[in-house]
């Protein structure tokens, strides 16, 4: 597997290991026993594939927040890692059936419902979500901890439900064919991609046990990062071919949807994108940490080609 970090620094040189370590530790943890062919569908929609930008933050955020750079796969990090990315790839593989976007291709390969026809993408995407609250409140630390496990549960439960990820996708369908105004797309998309970008920086931190007061400064760095990846991934949809995005190009815009382009123009929204980075860049230089993968990362966000 390899993390989509296309700089040539040591942010990418880290994202490259603990991708590597994430990525065996998802092979060992997705079931390869559920039945008829639920098993398949749900390793085919996670593994091998994405940038894997969601737990690079938990595990960024983790360090930053104190917690062990080289801890071992039993230590929560992992798990909550691990529960982000599940929370994407189901929806990554509900946006894609006919009833919501439509799309026949992502990260290079065929969507899951056009793999395994879409009622087995549909409860592929139902048991991935169960599965990642499974991970959050059943291992050992769990139990030992159970606050803090119940703490990570809600966050991530708020990032992807009806005021965060699933809202965020309603207004998106709303919207098709309308005209939004700056703050109502940036509404949209604060919900739809930052809400779990930004639950991701404060998982990682809440794991290692950061304190409410230093929470508030990586807040406002996820916040301003998660607005920052949809800015530049409308720009990407608006100027990338589709061999180099892993999805199809050009798509929003042929479906009449609302977008940063769309509203700001390509250089407009290059040029919000980076004033974003700016604003995530001042808010971690309110901790009292090393927050150079974060901050690494959130470069990567706005300077990336896919």
């Amino acid at each position: 597997m390899t993390v989509g970090l296309d700089v040539r620094d040591e942010t990418a040189d880290w994202a490259a290991r603990v991708g590597a370590r994430l990525e065996a530790w998802l092979q060992r943890r997705l079931p390869a026993d559920a039945p008829g062919g639920l098993a398949e569908a749900m390793r085919y929609a996670v593994l091998d594939g994405g940038k894997r930008l969601r737990p690079l933050l938990v595990l960024a955020a983790w360090e930053a927040a104190g917690g062990a750079p080289d801890a071992g796969e039993e230590a929560p990090v992992w798990a909550v890692a691990g529960a982000v990315e599940l929370i994407h790839a189901y929806s990554l593989v509900h946006d894609d059936l006919p009833c919501m976007d439509d799309d026949v291709l992502r990260r290079g390969k065929p969507t899951a419902h056009v793999r395994f026809g879409e009622a087995l993408a549909l409860l592929a995407g139902d048991a991935l979500q169960a599965l990642a609250f499974e991970w959050l409140v059943t291992p050992p630390w769990a139990q030992q901890a159970p606050a803090r496990a119940l703490r990570l549960a809600r966050e991530l439960a708020l990032a992807a439900g009806c005021h965060g990820m699933a809202g965020g996708q309603a207004i998106d369908l709303a919207a098709v064919g309308r005209t939004l105004d700056q703050a109502a797309l940036e509404d949209m998309h604060r919900r739809k991609t930052g809400a779990l970008l930004r639950a991701s920086v404060r998982m990682g931190a809440l794991a290692a046990g950061l304190d409410e007061e230093r929470l508030t400064a990586l807040d406002a760095y996820g916040g301003a990062l998660g607005l920052a990846f949809q800015v530049m991934d409308d720009v990407l949809d608006a100027t990338a071919d589709t061999a180099t995005l892993g999805k199809t190009a050009g798509k929003d815009a042929a479906a009449g949807k609302p977008t940063f382009v769309s509203l700001l123009g390509v250089d407009g929204a290059r040029a919000y994108a980076e004033a974003l980075l700016q604003e995530a860049l001042a808010a971690l230089q309110g901790l009292e940490a090393d927050t150079a993968r974060l901050a690494g990362l959130a470069r990567w966000v706005v300077r990336r080609r896919h």
